[in-house]
């Protein structure tokens, strides 16, 4: 890569986190319309194989798309919602639990009591928000329509959305096309194998990670509700969005549901229960979802993936959070790739060390293992 080919790589990099960081508060639906149209466009190619025409592709992944997110409402919404409510209503009796249990050995241990609590008015308040409210959607919308600029901005971004990914997927192939056109020749080779190695680790990414991370949320969901817990959907449901890094999933979901389950039944045995679901799931996970989904193409340390997701919500908010393991897997592939250019490069192994090893033949080369080997002798034999 010539001088000005770095210095072109360098400024693109440059201005693209620098527009980022402007324009943040505008560019969620691009984001979101960007990454239906990259996650819909093999469904197109496969649509247009068939004999479709890109339109018509777009129009019936749209709607297949539409139909699946729609169901997912109609399903999970109202369920979640009672269960929200049921965790709210019963919060004065799990306080009641934990005074009767826990306070007693951290008055004695530590002489602190963080449960000393008024329960008749935790309950007035709750019963009161609760009624004023009208639930979950009501404190929602309460909020947001507190400010009608607010109101007006959330729907004209989620307006934006399917009409970005719209345009986006019909126009993928001519846009892909002309981003390619712009690559300085000299640099096309290199460009087009890394973008190639990228857009691997980003398929692994989007379609596999998140694919596992719903199926997770559906095993420990139904899991937890077989074992009769009143919150099963909505501790299945974060413990799948917590899978998004190694392990956090099932750390989470396994100490939310034992602490639900001590609350609602106050029985040990049902730990044991819980334990089993969680250890199913976390099974599957890594010896059929893992290995068929993801394999190990993404190749992020558990620790990487943490520190992504915290450094891009300090830096872009939640842009940065939606953009931080998709950047960072793409980070590492170019980091792969300099790590491979500096092993080749001088730096690492001088031309004049490889050219001195080269000069060595090979009976020189026995010649001094020999006297290696008769060196050791000799010391052994003086002992």
């Amino acid at each position: 890569m010539t001088t000005l080919g770095k210095t072109f790589l360098l400024l693109t990099i440059f201005s693209l986190f620098v527009s980022i960081y402007l324009l943040q508060p505008i560019l969620m639906p691009f984001l979101v319309g960007m990454a239906l149209a990259y996650l819909g466009d093999p469904l197109v190619d496969r649509l247009e194989g068939l004999g479709a025409g890109r339109t018509t592709g777009v129009f019936i992944v749209f709607v297949v798309f539409l139909l699946m997110i729609v169901g997912v409402i109609l399903v999970l919404l109202p369920i979640l919602a009672q269960e929200i409510a049921a965790l709210i209503q019963n919060i004065p009796q799990a306080i009641v639990l934990l005074q009767e249990t826990t306070s007693p050995f951290l008055r004695a241990n530590f002489g602190i009591d963080p449960f000393d609590l008024n329960l008749d008015e935790l309950k007035a308040k709750l019963a009161s928000n609760w009624q004023q409210a009208g639930g979950i959607a009501g404190q929602v919308l309460t909020r947001v329509t507190a400010s009608s600029f607010v109101l007006l901005t959330t729907i004209a971004n989620l307006a934006l959305i399917p009409v970005v990914a719209f345009y986006l997927l019909r126009d993928w192939d001519i846009l892909v096309g002309k981003v390619r056109e712009m690559i300085p020749r000299d640099m096309e080779n290199t460009a087009v194998g890394l973008v190639s190695e990228c857009d691997e680790v980003l398929s692994a990414f989007l379609r596999g990670q998140l694919l596992i991370m719903f199926i997770l949320g559906c095993i420990y969901a139904v899991g937890l509700y077989f074992v009769g817990l009143d919150l099963a959907f909505l501790i299945g449901m974060l413990a799948g969005l917590a899978s998004i890094v190694p392990y956090l999933g099932f750390i989470v979901g396994i100490i939310a549901a034992a602490m639900a389950a001590m609350f609602q039944y106050h029985d040990l045995i049902y730990l044991v229960y819980i334990a089993i679901v969680f250890g199913i799931g976390q099974l599957l996970e890594g010896t059929v979802l893992t290995p068929l989904l993801v394999g190990d193409r993404i190749g992020l340390h558990p620790v990487a993936v943490i520190f992504a997701v915290l450094a891009g919500g300090q830096l872009f908010g939640f842009v940065g959070v939606l953009l931080a393991l998709p950047v960072a897997a793409v980070t590492m592939v170019f980091i792969r790739y300099l790590h491979d250019q500096y092993k080749e490069s001088e730096y690492y192994a001088p031309e004049s060390e490889s050219a001195s090893m080269a000069e060595l033949t090979t009976p020189e080369i026995e010649g001094a293992e020999q006297l290696v080997t008769d060196s050791s002798q000799s010391k052994q034999s003086e002992e």
